[in-house]
């Protein structure tokens, strides 16, 4: 999102098997990212030969520097062209400002201030007021209900634009302690009958919550790939993390994989999480090669799957494309929500929270539902609402 051609306010992409990346043409001053999932900070790094001012949380730069190198890497194997370097990447390291939540600061005569935003430890909302006094909120990915990771985010300003995420507008989440005894139960019936499992997680929140989860009631996991990187770095920041004590427990009770031990793990019996999420690369690949034909094991996803990703394939036709070999999964499949979102109730709650205190636009953004959720601001609230598609353009106030 750019604001007055100067403040860019994400800069992400879509992850798949060919990566989407975003429109060029932008020249932004300055650059605030909400948060370190690589659709809102992975081609950050591509914009450094401008050199805009950069701002994120501190753990939010050490996840953004570790995804930079990791897509670089990912692109090196698969012979694909980067849209960065890793010169740009040392550049915005050096062009980053790290800026605790709660922290206000100026940036090219804007004020800006991070508000906590759950959804991952770092995560944050984005509020920026115009040096003539108009204010804006960018709710980034939220979630205001706590998870075992991260507290729910916490209060908000009073702004005159809203600009809300639409993930999961028209669909509530369950109450997450229904979904985990599901899951354990699940698990557990497969772990009887000899089966392993085998859970594809992110590796930022999402494996480090399983992990949680999984320690709670006594069950031994080995824990591969990315994911134990970035539990090491949240380690480092404790104060982002809801119970830092807890985190530790859960990885020192599990068996870490590394690359060069990975064929020692058994694959009889076994609870294994693993990256990718949406199964796109990384260690998961391995495990399903082998596992793939087995009835007894099961895939346990624990996140969305993106349009176009192997996750979203295995589930809708139970196939993947495991390195250009399309496999056919004889294993159970099986999807829970353990979203660091909001649902729908959050998401309206939000919004009328904001204009019950004056918000009069909202625009609604990321979410495959976004033109629903406008509709809805505008038919129940009352105030003028839009769905932009990238490359629009809207002038308020």
């Amino acid at each position: 999102m750019l604001v007055n051609e100067e403040i860019l306010v994400d800069y992400g992409m879509k992850p798949g098997e060919m990566p989407l990346y975003p429109m060029d043409g932008l020249h932004p001053k300055s650059v605030i990212i909400s948060h370190g999932h690589l659709d809102h900070c992975g081609v950050v790094p591509s914009l450094m030969d401008l050199q805009p001012e950069v701002f994120m949380t501190p753990i939010t730069f050490d996840f953004a520097n570790a995804l930079g190198r990791d897509t670089l890497k990912i692109a090196e194997a698969r012979g694909m062209a980067a849209p960065y370097n890793y010169g740009d990447l040392q550049r915005m390291q050096v062009q980053t400002n790290k800026i605790d939540t709660g922290v206000e600061f100026h940036t090219h005569n804007y004020t800006a201030q991070f508000y906590d935003a759950g959804h991952i430890p770092g995560a944050a909302s984005v509020y920026l007021e115009s040096p003539e006094g108009d204010s804006l909120f960018y709710t980034g990915d939220i979630n205001t209900l706590d998870t075992r990771l991260v507290p729910g985010a916490e209060d908000h300003p009073e702004a005159d634009t809203l600009v809300i995420e639409s993930t999961y507008f028209a669909e509530d989440h369950s109450p997450r302690k229904e979904t985990e005894t599901a899951f354990i139960d699940s698990l557990n019936d497969t772990l009887d009958i000899g089966g392993n499992v085998i859970i594809p997680a992110f590796a930022i929140g999402r494996t480090q919550e399983i992990l949680m989860l999984l320690d709670e009631y006594d069950i031994h996991t080995y824990v591969d790939g990315m994911g134990v990187a970035m539990y090491k770095l949240m380690l480092h920041h404790p104060d982002y993390l809801k119970d830092p004590a807890r985190l530790k427990k859960a990885f020192g009770n599990a068996s870490i994989v590394k690359g060069h031990r990975r064929k020692k793990v058994p694959l009889e019996n076994s609870v294994i999480v693993t990256t990718a999420g949406m199964l796109n690369g990384g260690p998961v690949l391995y495990y399903l090669n082998k596992l793939y034909k087995d009835p007894k094991t099961k895939i346990m996803i624990t996140g969305y799957q993106v349009e176009g990703t192997n996750g979203r394939m295995a589930i809708d036709n139970g196939i993947i494309d495991n390195d250009g070999v399309i496999q056919q999964l004889n294993t159970k499949i099986e999807q829970y929500d353990f979203s660091a979102h909001c649902g729908d109730r959050e998401l309206k709650g939000i919004v009328r929270s904001f204009c019950d205190n004056g918000t009069e636009t909202v625009f609604t953004m990321h979410g495959e539902s976004s033109q629903q959720f406008a509709q809805w601001v505008s038919e129940e609230i009352g105030v003028d609402a839009y769905a932009p598609a990238n490359g629009e353009r809207y002038t308020i106030g």
